[in-house]
């Protein structure tokens, strides 16, 4: 690809952009979230035209109009939201739309023989009967691959294809990338998750405000010149530094209990303090926070506040207490996506902001406008829809609206998700200002590099059970912490 340029009405969001992929190799794309990595796979995915640039694939220019054109040059697009009919099974959707064109039975039989060749050739094992629905995400995600692989694609581009799979789950689908490349095909990768990079990636591009502003080896960088290629300048680290001193004891949670989801958890958290919650999918950590903040009903157990025992029932309840929840799914449960970011600011913050029953638009632009410049958060105007805002600045809007509430307890679940590097920066600098104030923060977060990058002291569970306790996260490496994961006894490190 030479010379692309993307403009929207009122944005340029690619200007003269360059890639270049080679057969059997791993290129991965990165930039900040508005960077026009979405946009430069849409052009080469034929869902959006580019006003000028030229695409050769083999030496041959090409004209991608239609995802059609783009099939059928041999590329083949896995986004993050997966293009798989649940209702169908794994063979129905590799072959949905490859169905002969004339009248006829659809041969099931070699179908079926084919998908199981599919999956042996990218070395996983997978019942081709099964409804997808049925599947993992992570076996969902080989299907995709797989249903590209059926259509001859030799380009694969897959766009954050970790963002919800395990570490285990992880690993599996980098090997399958891995067995990808010995059979020659290029695979464009767009990950935020640098550790993947290093593991996967033989060249990396960058992009920047719509502009291409390298392209490197990856024998040729290290961690830190790719984040400062990516946020246009230098992060000292990738977590920003902080003395610990915490204080006096102020949330406690004993013996919380629901089913055979959370199983008489107990621990604290100080003022000051941030305390990592981690474990491994279905550990318990989300079930924990829902029931720390009335989400979900508790059949036992004790919630305490600065020594006082509080009744939660409900999450009117916690936010009276002091107590804030910024969800794993801030599009889903944070926000209200439709709204404006003030409105989105002012929801659970109404009673402030209003007199004789009428609201004080005014009153509730100016306290906004005060978290605007506090915690940086880049909005058009108080009037821009929240559903236009990058990930970060989505996750500021957030906690605004809970800092607004004079939160005393902030649980944060997944912070980072979906957040780019230099973002994720800045809500790391935002979470260590929040425990400077004296907060108590509670960090839930499945990625170990951030959880022992950010904690005071690192909680595990297994199974709905703390498992283990690091009472040292900078003397801890991710081995301990998964060794802490995946037992059933309870141990300190």
């Amino acid at each position: 690809m030479q010379g692309i340029r993307k403009a929207f009405p009122g944005v340029v969001a690619l200007d003269d952009v360059d890639l270049e992929l080679h057969s059997g190799e791993v290129l991965a794309l990165l930039g900040e979230n508005g960077a026009g990595k979405s946009t430069l796979i849409k052009v080469i995915g034929g869902a959006h035209l580019p006003e000028e640039g030229t695409i050769e694939i083999d030496g041959q220019s090409v004209r991608i109009e239609t995802p059609q054109d783009s099939l059928q040059a041999g590329i083949g697009i896995i986004y993050q939201e997966f293009n798989l009919v649940p209702e169908l099974t794994a063979r129905e959707n590799i072959f949905l739309g490859q169905e002969p064109s004339r009248v006829s039975f659809i041969p099931r039989k070699e179908e079926h023989r084919k998908a199981l060749a599919l999956f042996a050739r990218i070395g996983v094992e997978i019942d081709p009967g099964k409804l997808c629905s049925e599947l993992s995400v992570a076996e969902q995600q080989v299907v995709e691959i797989a249903k590209a692989l059926s259509q001859n694609a030799r380009i694969i581009v897959m766009d954050e294809p970790t963002a919800a799979l395990t570490p285990r789950e992880v690993e599996g689908l980098l090997e399958v990338v891995r067995e990808l490349k010995t059979q020659g095909i290029g695979v464009i990768y767009i990950s935020h998750r640098l550790d993947e990079i290093d593991a996967i990636a033989d060249r990396i591009t960058v992009l920047r405000d719509g502009g291409h502003v390298g392209t490197r080896s990856m024998e040729d960088i290290d961690r830190e010149q790719m984040i400062a290629l990516m946020v246009g300048r230098s992060l000292d680290k990738e977590f920003p530094a902080r003395s610990s001193s915490p204080g006096k004891v102020r949330l406690a949670v004993r013996q919380l209990t629901r089913g055979n989801k959370v199983q008489g958890v107990s621990f604290d958290v100080r003022a000051g303090e941030i305390v990592g919650l981690t474990g491994l999918v279905g550990a318990g950590r989300t079930e924990t926070a829902r029931l720390i903040f009335g989400a979900d009903r508790m059949e036992a157990g004790v919630i305490e506040l600065d020594g006082q025992e509080l009744r939660v029932r409900s999450p009117r309840d916690a936010i009276r207490h002091g107590f804030c929840l910024l969800t794993e799914d801030r599009k889903g449960q944070g926000l209200v996506l439709g709204q404006t970011v003030q409105e989105n600011f002012g929801l659970p913050n109404l009673a402030e902001f209003s007199g004789m029953g009428l609201l004080s638009a005014s009153r509730e632009s100016e306290a906004f406008a005060q978290y605007v410049d506090k915690i940086k958060i880049k909005i058009v105007s108080h009037a821009q829809t929240a559903g236009t805002l990058s990930g970060g600045n989505q996750q500021k809007v957030v906690l605004a609206k809970w800092l607004q509430r004079n939160a005393e307890v902030i649980i944060f679940d997944e912070p980072t998700r979906g957040i780019d590097v230099g973002a994720k920066f800045e809500i790391y600098q935002l979470i260590h200002q929040l425990a400077e104030e004296g907060k108590a923060v509670l960090m839930i977060s499945s990625e170990l590099p951030e959880i022992l990058g950010m904690s005071d002291r690192i909680i595990v569970m297994n199974e709905g059970r703390v498992t283990g306790e690091i009472k040292e996260p900078s003397e801890a490496t991710q081995e301990d912490v998964m060794k802490l994961a995946t037992q059933r006894e309870k141990l300190a490190v």
